[in-house]
């Protein structure tokens, strides 16, 4: 059976990155201690048991999946920008973008008796469309220990290259047994699929993805986090969540008003009110780097 590469929590970016590019997955230990995730189930718990089971078999008839986790958790929020991923994520994505976006937040709480999901390819969210490219950089955050029994992540280590029709056969496959604090990074490439939980307990863990600036999004942050809340956050989480242009010329628009009201073209954080150092279609850095790929 294959195994994925478990790294330090210090690893660098550009360790991460090469681990991601040669198996499509990576394990980075204790990243994050007891007590965050105790203060994170805090402010989570009341939303994922309140949360109904999956409705298909791909969702889990034996699963949660709790969204929207960019307005309802603080602690959710420091996962969301954490320097460890959000480096290699930048690095592994710059061949095909001039910036990223936060793609998806989701507690996912696979419990007793579920069976294992289908094996897929995140990136199929764009249907077939994207077999050219790289479109995502994704973690998997254990909030439990992931085990063998419990429904650890199946994983088709060394799969990125893969034709989407690849029969994946059971010695292919393995699972990313990780402990409470660690996360499983892995490609939007990367074969792989929810395990079946035949313990006594649930399995939960915080999927956050990231995808290229210019692709809809999974998940719609801007209906998730409207402008009246996203005001509030960090610059780089309004970024991350779509206020502000993809590239050059992408995500402008005209805000409603009376005639003369308002400028006529803005970017995206106009909406949150910011004022300053605004450039409708993009900053000139923007458009040197969009010049820049076009030569390449």
């Amino acid at each position: 059976m294959p195994e994925l590469q478990h790294l330090p929590a210090n690893a660098d970016a550009s360790t991460i990155v090469a681990a991601v590019e040669q198996d499509g997955a990576v394990i980075l230990d204790n990243v994050i201690s007891p007590e965050f995730i105790a203060a994170l189930r805090e402010e989570t718990d009341p939303y994922m048991d309140n949360t109904s089971n999956g409705e298909d078999p791909f969702a889990g008839f034996s699963t949660t999946r709790t969204g929207g986790l960019l307005v309802r958790s603080e602690k959710c929020r420091k996962l969301i920008e954490h320097e460890t991923i959000l480096n290699p994520c930048r690095e592994f994505l710059a061949p095909f973008c001039e910036k990223v976006q936060l793609h998806l937040t989701q507690i996912i709480r696979i419990r007793p008796g579920e069976t294992a999901q289908a094996i897929h390819r995140d990136k199929w969210a764009w249907g077939k469309h994207l077999s050219h490219l790289e479109p995502q950089f994704n973690t998997i955050w254990a909030l439990t220990d992931f085990t063998a029994e419990n429904g650890a992540t199946q994983v088709v280590p060394g799969s990125t290259k893969w034709p989407d029709d690849q029969d994946i056969k059971p010695e292919h496959v393995t699972q990313a047994e990780m402990k409470a604090g660690s996360v499983l990074i892995y490609s939007g490439s990367v074969f792989h699929g929810g395990g079946a939980n035949s313990s006594d307990g649930d399995r939960i863990g915080i999927n956050i993805t990231y995808a290229l600036g210019w692709l809809r999004q999974e998940e719609n942050q801007y209906l998730s986090c409207p402008p009246e809340l996203a005001k509030d956050l960090s610059r780089t989480l309004q970024e991350l969540a779509g206020y502000a242009m993809g590239q050059y010329a992408l995500g402008y628009y005209t805000p409603p008003g009376a005639p003369g009201e308002e400028p006529e073209v803005v970017p995206p954080q106009y909406a949150l009110g910011i004022r300053k150092d605004l450039s409708s279609m993009g900053g000139t850095g923007d458009l040197e780097a969009l010049q820049r790929a076009l030569q390449t």
